[in-house]
């Protein structure tokens, strides 16, 4: 398992001068671009040439708080922080995104559960295909965790969607529909809802589309969140700058798998530089696909 990015001495302190998973929290949310900085943060930040920002803590850390450094600090520092796509799965042992029907839906424990609401908390979109939507109807907000709402982006290239989902008429956050540009017309007039078409092409919408329309409207920091065949095509676009997968200890034996990819451009695999935390009783892998490309393969 990952050790933190730099070792902090905790020494005999009591457990209450420590930093907590709490004020790690605070700290990251006020190094967000639309951050207004406050002074007092007990947290030290290093930035390299071109590695991972790195990070001490003079009073030391709780085990909780490292591990949300490690995993957040990524997103939030550094030349790419403005412009940047994170994507998260939550895998089963055999590779499982989705389990049958009587099974429980959720497959990954409560933790990253939770950090699947940090990761929309760190983003001004987050993304999901419309399967997802007509399977697991999302709200997809950050009631997890403090944290602004991000934008709800569903990709529906066929027009598809139920109206009685519930990022439709719950209000909590703009929700935002791309579609392809000849189904537009069925969300005609529907509350709750903005609409992007875009063109398709083989029926399917373009990720470089897709990406441009969101970073029209001010949209810049986007989290993928699923289902497999979404973030599927966004790594296999080469666009992802992070992926996190976390690994459940349950084998389900059927259901859709988690990655598959097509793109002739991957035929070696993808490269990334990769680290891994415990997180309840899941393991995370966080892979940074920055280190196996250059810096032209990305959007921003």
């Amino acid at each position: 398992m990952s050790k933190s990015s730099v070792q902090v001495a905790y020494g005999a302190r009591p457990a209450a001068e420590l930093v907590d998973e709490t004020e790690a929290w605070s700290f990251v949310l006020s190094l967000l671009p639309s951050a207004v900085r406050t002074g007092g943060a007990r947290i030290e930040l290093f930035e390299g040439n071109g590695a991972d920002v790195t990070w001490r803590a003079p009073f030391g850390v709780t085990a909780e708080a490292a591990r949300l450094l490690d995993l957040c600090l990524p997103l939030c520092v550094g030349a790419r922080a403005r412009s940047l796509v994170v994507a998260h799965l939550g895998q089963s042992l055999d590779g499982r995104v989705a389990v049958p029907l009587g099974m429980p839906r959720l497959i990954t424990g409560p933790e990253d559960v939770r950090h699947t609401h940090r990761l929309r908390a760190l983003c001004d979109a987050v993304i999901v295909g419309a399967t997802t939507v007509v399977v697991d109807d999302p709200r997809l907000t950050t009631r997890l965790v403090p944290g602004e709402h991000p934008v709800r982006v569903v990709l529906d290239p066929r027009g598809r969607l139920p109206e009685d989902r519930g990022l439709f008429t719950d209000g909590e956050a703009p929700s935002l529909v791309v579609v392809g540009r000849t189904h537009a017309a069925r969300y005609a007039g529907m509350p709750g809802v903005d609409v992007v078409p875009l063109p398709l092409e083989d029926g399917l919408l373009q990720v470089d589309a897709v990406l441009g329309a969101l970073r029209e409207r001010g949209l810049q920091r986007i989290f993928v969140e699923g289902g497999g065949v979404t973030v599927s095509r966004f790594l296999d676009a080469g666009v992802l700058d992070r992926l996190h997968v976390a690994v459940a200890s349950r084998i389900v034996g059927t259901g859709a798998p988690a990655l598959q990819l097509e793109s002739a451009l991957l035929t070696g695999g993808v490269a990334s530089r990769a680290r891994s935390y415990l997180l309840g009783a899941d393991v995370l892998f966080d892979c940074d696909l920055r280190a196996g490309r250059g810096p032209e393969r990305g959007l921003a």
